[in-house]
């Protein structure tokens, strides 16, 4: 995917990889790189995890996994699956019977490690039951529980020993003419699972599932995995994504969707470029983009806002923006319109003005796409 045909050191090749359907969702070939997350809640409170799958959804998540631990968890995974409106992935790790449970609940996809289910009879009852059911599956390998002979051979949890447990699991599945499966190798150092990825994307032509496991709280996992994904995504590797974060799900998400923005990889929503505000700012920055963020959460279709304090670079940036704001003197501020300077405004009323030109501006590009108006929230 070329992010800008005529600026060469802004495109990315993605690797090409085969597709596979996650329920009504592409992963892989040249489908958009699809953005998951996990619920927290227990699977076993049906309400609160498909409100959880909802306000996931909303947040713009394009599947959400679900851990099946046990069997009342499969029994409640057919009702949230039921309500879900995205694909649900079923967490599966040891018994392979929550495994063919999961399936048989409507699961779009398994996401399992085939050497921790058992035995080979057992492997091939979960592959049957996925491909019964119209089930993909996903490898899921960690750093942190790789095989035993593994860890004896290499010494230690490495990229070589990931990717060689991939491979086998990858042989597993394909032993047993089953070929719907994407892959990770997911650890918590972010040398460690970028070393494995890239040497994972060089071994298969399988889908990739990227992420960094483990990596933190809000602040912390979001630069891990940011340094992490980021890189990994701009050599073009990865056809869809979790941010793990020892957070709100929905944080995940939209971490998920902010770095795939900044290379190009996806649009949603208002990207909004602001300074980090100084001296010379006409107005209070910081807090005039934290309400905007809040205020602008509904706006779904893909555009540009610049929020700028002062006219030493607030007039170029407007220049690449949808809807811009300068900050002036004497109270008041520069509304800009399609990179051009529009029309004052006082700073008291800017944030109110800002919206309304956003939610304008926004109808205006639904219009030319052919698509209904949204309605706020």
């Amino acid at each position: 995917m070329s992010h800008n045909p005529i600026r060469p050191w802004r495109s990315i090749e993605r690797r090409k990889s085969r597709q596979i359907m996650v329920g009504s969702v592409p992963v892989g070939g040249d489908a958009p790189i699809s953005v998951q997350t996990m619920t927290n809640t227990a699977t076993t409170d049906i309400p609160g995890t498909i409100s959880q799958v909802q306000r996931a959804a909303e947040a713009g998540a394009d599947i959400v996994r679900v851990s099946v631990p046990d069997e009342d968890s499969s029994r409640a995974l057919k009702e949230i699956v039921r309500e879900s409106p995205v694909p649900i992935v079923a967490d599966i790790h040891f018994h392979y019977k929550r495994g063919i449970e999961a399936a048989e609940a409507g699961a779009a996809c398994l996401r399992i490690n085939p050497g921790n289910i058992g035995s080979q009879d057992r492997v091939r009852e979960v592959i049957w039951a996925a491909r019964d059911n119209g089930c993909s599956m996903r490898i899921g390998v960690n750093g942190g529980s790789l095989e035993r002979h593994l860890l004896e051979k290499y010494g230690e949890p490495c990229p070589e020993a990931m990717v060689e447990s991939a491979l086998d699991h990858i042989r597993i599945l394909e032993d047993n003419d089953f070929h719907e499966f994407k892959i990770s190798v997911k650890a918590s150092d972010v040398f460690l699972s970028s070393a494995a990825y890239m040497g994972l994307a060089e071994a298969t032509d399988k889908p990739i599932h990227l992420g960094i496991t483990e990596a933190g709280g809000l602040t912390s996992g979001t630069i891990k995995s940011s340094i992490g994904l980021g890189q990994l995504l701009w050599m073009g590797i990865g056809d869809t994504l979790r941010v793990s974060l020892s957070a709100d799900p929905v944080e995940e998400i939209k971490v998920g969707y902010e770095i795939l923005k900044s290379l190009g990889l996806r649009h949603r929503g208002v990207n909004i470029i602001s300074c980090p505000s100084c001296a010379r700012q006409g107005f209070d920055v910081i807090k005039t983009v934290e309400k905007l963020e809040e205020r602008l959460e509904h706006i779904k279709t893909p555009m540009s806002l610049s929020i700028i304090g002062c006219v030493v670079n607030g007039p170029g940036e407007a220049l690449m923006t949808d809807v811009g704001f300068t900050g002036g003197g004497a109270g008041s501020g520069m509304v800009y319109l399609a990179g051009k300077a529009s029309h004052k405004m006082s700073n008291d009323q800017m944030i109110d003005h800002i919206v309304e030109e956003v939610e304008k501006k926004a109808a205006e590009l639904e219009a030319d796409n052919g698509q209904a108006p949204q309605a706020a929230e």
